[in-house]
């Protein structure tokens, strides 16, 4: 069946989870590892994953035993998450309809947030409201990314062709910058950006699948056939023993919310 994902952010991936879920890569694990050290997250810590999709993100903080709610809009993504939950052997996330600037989430109900591969599809100004409100004084925000790095000669002849696919070039650039916003915000203090590699190993099947699961990829017709024929191209070109490797860097922007102040925080006695 054909895929034509929506316009609005919100629906861009309808019809694309199983794809995504079986063929976007994870995180690595000197990410996780450098943010829960510099966030002090520890087992029992509440997060809040928003644009949590197929859950890829919301199960690995899990796995460290952090309380995880994800937030995600996509119905079919939202269900993909929840279907993965029977195969996790320890806490499990639990995941709720919602939207970046609304989460329906109780103020100060998380110990920090995350958008991970998201936060470009959303409003910033209304968005990090939100966060501000939902995340405790002194917890943080956390945007990552997973950014392929040009420097891989395969990853770069990957890059170019995903590139000449609509409305990627509209999208991609400016997801790279998106988490510059924390710099900048008056809501969050601290800023900073640290960067991590990460690689991908593929077969031709999964980096059709890889290529296929974003939603400016053409999916149908006869641009969806000639795509995946230049991507069969790129493949035989780079492949060794069947497979190649994309190269990511990983990038982790880190801010938090002001702590309350001894003053603020003791009510004045009359």
């Amino acid at each position: 069946m054909a895929v034509t994902p929506g316009s609005q952010p919100t629906e861009r991936f309808t019809g694309l989870a199983e794809i995504y879920a079986r063929c976007r890569p994870s995180y690595p694990v000197a990410a996780i590892d450098a943010i829960l050290s510099r966030t002090n997250l520890r087992p029992g810590s509440v997060l809040v994953d928003v644009g949590s999709g197929t859950g890829i993100s919301s199960r690995v903080f899990a796995a460290r035993g952090l309380s995880v709610i994800g937030i995600e809009p996509n119905a079919d993504m939202r269900q993909q998450a929840e279907a993965a939950l029977a195969d996790l052997p320890g806490p499990k996330p639990v995941y709720r309809a919602g939207q970046a600037e609304a989460t329906g989430l109780p103020e100060a109900k998380a110990d920090a947030v995350l958008a991970a591969q998201a936060f470009h599809w959303f409003e910033p100004a209304a968005a990090l409201t939100e966060f501000h409100r939902i995340v405790r004084p002194g917890g943080w925000v956390i945007l990552m990314w997973n950014e392929r790095d040009p420097s891989d000669p395969f990853t770069a002849a990957y890059g170019a062709l995903i590139r000449s696919a609509p409305e990627a070039a509209a999208i991609e650039v400016p997801r790279g910058r998106a988490g510059e916003v924390l710099f900048t915000s008056p809501l969050f203090e601290g800023a900073e950006r640290q960067v991590f590699v990460n690689s991908q190993e593929l077969d031709l099947d999964a980096l059709l699948g890889r290529a296929f699961s974003a939603s400016y990829a053409p999916h149908s017709g006869e641009a969806a056939q000639l795509f995946a024929a230049a991507l069969q191209e790129v493949f035989e070109c780079f492949e060794r023993n069947g497979r190649v490797v994309l190269h990511y860097e990983t990038s982790v922007y880190l801010a938090h919310r002001p702590a309350l102040t001894s003053a603020a925080a003791t009510p004045t006695a009359l």
